[in-house]
């Protein structure tokens, strides 16, 4: 019987680095991206961004950050946010991060060097009325968005949650917290069959930056919002989304008057208000179990702007199904 003839022994696949690089690395990888560009000398210096980006995010100089994707799931993630950025640029009115330079790190792993937006944290400067002003060309903009384009470019459409299944767990993780840090009985302002009314509409999909948080909106001293970060989780669906972002990144009053210049009208403005109350409810809930790597002090504060009175919720009667925009 013939024999197969040998095979080549072939090399296991290269696996991703799981360790962020050091600063010595980075700084190499610097100079190699901005090449011809690079200043004579030791080049600018880098320090890694504590907050949120741990050493996968690193600033460099004044005036650029770098960002290392972590796996090759967030490296399509990350090249795919590049071709968006660019799409959504001319639409939104506030700054978005524009890519200098852009490469891999390591063998499949990207990396990208953006211009730094000035301005600090929405988590650390107020917005200011301006600034509402700011958010509500921001939503305008997503709207004006061409979805194929975005859908195009890989970005996914999500379906709505059920604000109705949201809520049934946001009440059961309600009765573990203590009495203290949250009662219940609010949940009494949301009855079952009023969730049900301010479920999603059909057709109302746009484009949805996916995390409105403070800390992905840069905020000037003066309290006007200058530019929103970190498009890598952005989808196509539900507005509301992004409106919950804003209540729980600058409180329900203020979110809900920036949806409502942008043209939102009750229905969808009421719920992003209580998806962003669910969803803030079930965080706090469940960080002691470990399943929230946020700072308990971020979780109590975010809990405390969703959960903010404002007039609408108790003017507003959906009844007659009549409303607005998506």
């Amino acid at each position: 019987m013939t024999q197969p003839p040998p095979q080549p022994p072939t090399e296991p696949p290269t696996e991703p680095p799981t360790e962020p690089p050091t600063q010595e690395t980075v700084r190499r990888l610097v100079l190699s991206l901005l090449g011809e560009d690079a200043a004579p000398g030791p080049g600018p210096e880098v320090r890694p961004v504590t907050e949120g980006g741990g050493h996968f995010t690193w600033w460099v100089g004044r005036r650029h950050v770098l960002r290392l994707a972590r796996d090759r799931e967030a490296s399509l993630r990350q090249r795919r946010e590049l071709r968006l950025r660019d799409l959504i640029r001319p639409h939104v009115g506030v700054a978005v991060p524009m890519s200098v330079a852009r490469g891999e790190w390591a063998s499949g792993l990207n990396c990208t060097l953006d211009t730094k937006v000035p301005g600090v944290s929405g988590e650390e400067q107020a917005v200011s009325a301006l600034g509402e002003a700011d958010l509500a060309g921001l939503l305008t903009g997503l709207r004006e968005v061409p979805v194929r384009q975005a859908e195009t470019l890989g970005v996914p459409r999500t379906p709505p949650r059920s604000l109705e299944a949201l809520r049934a767990a946001a009440v059961r993780a309600a009765e573990r917290l203590p009495a203290e840090e949250f009662d219940p009985a609010r949940f009494d302002q949301l009855a079952a069959s009023a969730a049900i009314q301010l479920g999603a509409q059909t057709g109302a999909a746009v484009l949805v930056h996916h995390g409105l948080l403070g800390d992905h909106l840069v905020v000037s001293p003066e309290g006007r919002v200058r530019g929103v970060l970190d498009w890598t989780g952005a989808v196509t669906g539900d507005p509301a989304e992004d409106i919950a972002g804003l209540a729980v990144a600058v409180g329900a009053p203020a979110a809900v008057r920036s949806a409502t210049l942008a043209g939102y009208g009750a229905r969808p403005c009421l719920r992003g208000l209580w998806l962003a109350r669910c969803d803030t409810v079930i965080r706090l809930a469940d960080r002691p179990r470990g399943r929230d790597d946020d700072r308990l002090p971020l979780l109590e504060t975010r809990l405390r702007r969703a959960w903010e009175s404002i007039l609408l919720e108790r003017v507003t009667d959906l009844r007659d199904g009549t409303d607005d925009l998506p």
